[in-house]
């Protein structure tokens, strides 16, 4: 029988660590154009699968330059020439989370970032969030799609603490 001055302990709360998705990075950097810190981009991954709302996520990443991409392009998508991210979806009906490979030219990141006036690794923070929100269902081939789009990715990096992407030009999707 409890006593009235008897303290009822309340149940632990997991550590934050241990209330955050399970998710597994692994970056390889494929060119030498551009140097980029990889525990930065892990970080910003980790941090961008939380703001998404995923329960886990096994994400792999190359870095490549613009000649890789554009192999990359051709043979899985029949584009020529270089973009800037493409995605594999490596899920399966019976993965929870997100599961896939991003393709990033952060040859392409560095053009473009200097042309819009902000920094290489932000650029390419945007390419790596494209690519989860493309792993989380989104779709940018049509132009309503492609605002609900940018808008999740706008929303995405400000909620990780990066500066939100400035505008550029409406081109097709990845």
């Amino acid at each position: 029988m409890r006593r009235s001055t008897d303290t009822v302990r309340a149940p632990r709360r997991p550590p934050a660590d241990a209330r955050r998705p399970a998710v597994g990075v692994t970056i390889a950097d494929r060119q030498r154009r551009v140097k980029l810190d990889r525990r930065w981009l892990e970080g910003v991954i980790r941090r961008a699968v939380a703001a998404i709302g995923s329960p886990a996520a096994e994400i792999g990443v190359v870095l490549v330059d613009d000649a890789g991409i554009a192999d990359l392009h051709e043979q899985w998508l029949g584009l020529p020439g270089p973009t800037d991210v493409i995605t594999f979806d490596l899920s399966t009906p019976v993965d929870s989370g997100l599961h896939g490979d991003i393709a990033i030219s952060v040859e392409t990141a560095r053009r473009l970032a200097r042309e819009l006036g902000w920094q290489t690794r932000h650029e390419a923070a945007y390419y790596a969030i494209h690519g989860l929100l493309h792993l989380a269902g989104e779709d940018d081939h049509d132009p309503a799609r492609r605002r609900r789009m940018r808008a999740r990715e706008r929303a995405v990096m400000t909620a990780i603490e990066l500066p939100r992407p400035p505008r550029r030009p409406v081109r097709g999707g990845s």
